[in-house]
């Protein structure tokens, strides 16, 4: 759970949406923030944490804490 913290901060300093993420099935999307709008440094941080760019949906994707 730390590592979903870290990351969701990480999403935290570009943006503060009300409905910030959306769940397909295995998959954890976090919305609202594009992939141009984050930092390099953000960016390696963000594929440490299990995260990383989708063009397909158009947000942040892990498959780490989306299982269902």
């Amino acid at each position: 759970m730390e590592d979903l913290i870290k990351a969701l901060q990480i999403f935290l300093k570009y943006k503060n949406n009300n409905y910030p993420t959306n769940c397909c099935h295995d998959m954890l999307v976090v919305c609202h923030i594009t992939e141009d709008e984050v930092s390099d440094e953000d960016k390696v941080q963000l594929k440490k944490l299990g995260f990383s760019w989708s063009d397909e949906y158009d947000g942040w994707c892990s498959y780490r804490f989306g299982s269902c």
